[in-house]
C-alpha cells in the first residue's frame, strides 16, 4: 500500500484536503500536516517527517514498521507520496523526506486535485510510489470548465 501526506501552510486546509481525498482512498493512510506548530501559518520539517512516518506505518514511539507485506520497503514500511501547497512547504517537505526512514517522494501536483488522484491510484492493489505520484501529477492537466 502507498501512503499519502498532505502538507499545507494551514493545518485546517491540510485536514480538509485529506478529508476530501479520504472519500476515495479506501484503506489508504492519508496524513494531513500543516501550520507552524504554534497555531499559525507555516510548515515544520519535523511535523512533516512525523506525518510521513505515520503514512508509511512507522510507529513513532518505537520506530517499528507496520507496513504492507505486498510492497513497500524491505523493512516493512509502505512508500509515501507527499503533496504540498506552496513555497516553503516544498523546502520543508524535502528536508522531512531526507530525515525520514520511509521511502517518500514529493509530487509536483496541485495539492487538492493531486491528493484525490493519488488516493484513487493508491487503492489499486498493484500501486507503486511511482504510479501514485504519476497520477497525482496528472492532476495538473485537469480542466474545470
Amino acid at each position: 500500500m502507498v501512503g499519502i501526506v498532505v502538507v499545507s501552510h494551514s493545518e485546517r486546509a491540510a485536514e480538509g484536503i485529506a478529508e476530501i481525498a479520504a472519500e476515495m482512498a479506501g484503506d489508504t493512510r492519508i496524513e494531513p500536516v500543516g501550520g507552524d506548530g504554534k497555531g499559525g501559518i507555516g510548515t515544520v520539517p519535523d511535523a512533516i517527517e512525523a506525518a510521513i512516518d505515520a503514512a508509511a506505518g512507522i510507529d513513532a514511539e518505537d520506530g517499528s514498521d507496520a507496513g504492507d507485506e505486498n510492497g513497500g520497503d524491505p523493512d516493512g514500511s509502505d512508500p509515501v507520496v507527499v503533496l504540498v501547497d506552496l513555497g516553503s512547504a516544498v523546502m520543508n517537505a524535502d528536508i522531512a523526506v531526507e530525515l525520514s526512514d520511509a521511502e517518500a517522494v514529493i509530487a509536483d501536483a496541485p495539492v487538492l486535485e493531486g491528493a484525490v488522484n493519488a488516493a484513487v491510484a493508491a487503492t489499486d492493489a498493484s500501486a507503486t510510489v511511482e504510479s501514485v505520484r504519476e497520477q497525482a501529477e496528472a492532476a495538473r492537466d485537469i480542466e474545470k470548465l
